[in-house]
């Protein structure tokens, strides 16, 4: 009995050294599939702290630099439009890590002024190691520079080539001097004067009431405000005339 014993053994063994040869290769395809999303930057992606790890730890994935050509191509016709005011040196690529909600790590981007590009990378590497959740940082012109779409969309973002809403004055985004956070639970509400509300994203109703608790909702007083505020920027969550809780701009 005891050879049939000693088959079935070795029969079992090489059964587990094969699973786990199978296992290690789809661990091994995850990592390599998350290594290049971090090396080529796809904002978006899902990352794990092994991949963040081996690309070179956390403070190699929040940097500032001079705008790649490919995103410069991208954002041609929609969110840069020819202009007197901002020109491609006036800019600059931030990238970044943020956990969601759900525990989850993303890959983010942005392009800003030079001005801020520097406050954002410690604000944001600040609010990652707290697990601050955003859920999406991706650039405008995935949307097609479409304000409403990437709004409803929860998207954070900076730079647009735009006017203020309901006016032919140039905003902030414009110079990229407003980032805008968790922009579909945050959102621009203003009174008209026949009482009725003007609200940015327009799906956005159900995240007015800021008595409600509710995710990525922005508080005055909570790490993302305290942070930009220590940075030179005010939030337009204090603002009387109207309110617009996901935006920070630049004081000047």
């Amino acid at each position: 009995m005891r050879r049939p014993i000693l088959i079935l053994t070795a029969v079992l063994l090489a059964a587990c050294s094969t699973t786990a040869f199978a296992l290690r290769k789809i661990s091994g395809d995850s990592l390599a599939t998350q290594l290049a999303a971090l090396m080529e930057w796809r904002a978006g992606a899902t990352v794990s702290d092994e991949a963040i790890r081996v690309f070179g730890g956390p403070d190699s994935c929040f940097v500032s630099k001079p705008i790649p050509d490919r995103v410069w191509r991208g954002m041609q016709g929609k969110t840069y439009q020819e202009n007197p005011h901002i020109s491609r040196n006036d800019l600059r690529h931030v990238r970044v890590l943020h956990w969601d909600y759900d525990n989850r790590i993303h890959v983010g981007e942005m392009v800003c002024n030079q001005l801020i590009a520097d406050r954002l990378v410690r604000i944001f590497r600040k609010l990652y190691a707290a697990r601050y959740p955003i859920q999406r940082m991706v650039l405008p012109d995935v949307y097609d520079a479409d304000d409403e779409r990437q709004m409803r969309d929860n998207n954070t973002s900076c730079f647009c080539y735009r006017p203020i809403s309901g006016t032919s004055r140039l905003s902030k985004h414009a110079r990229g001097l407003a980032v805008d956070i968790n922009s579909l639970y945050n959102p621009y509400i203003k009174v008209r004067k026949d009482g009725s509300r003007f609200i940015q994203p327009a799906n956005a109703a159900a995240y007015c009431n800021r008595k409600r608790n509710f995710r990525y909702k922005i508080t005055s007083g909570d790490l993302c405000y305290r942070l930009f505020k220590a940075e030179g920027f005010v939030w337009g969550g204090d603002w009387q005339s109207l309110k617009d809780y996901q935006h920070f701009e630049l004081m000047e």
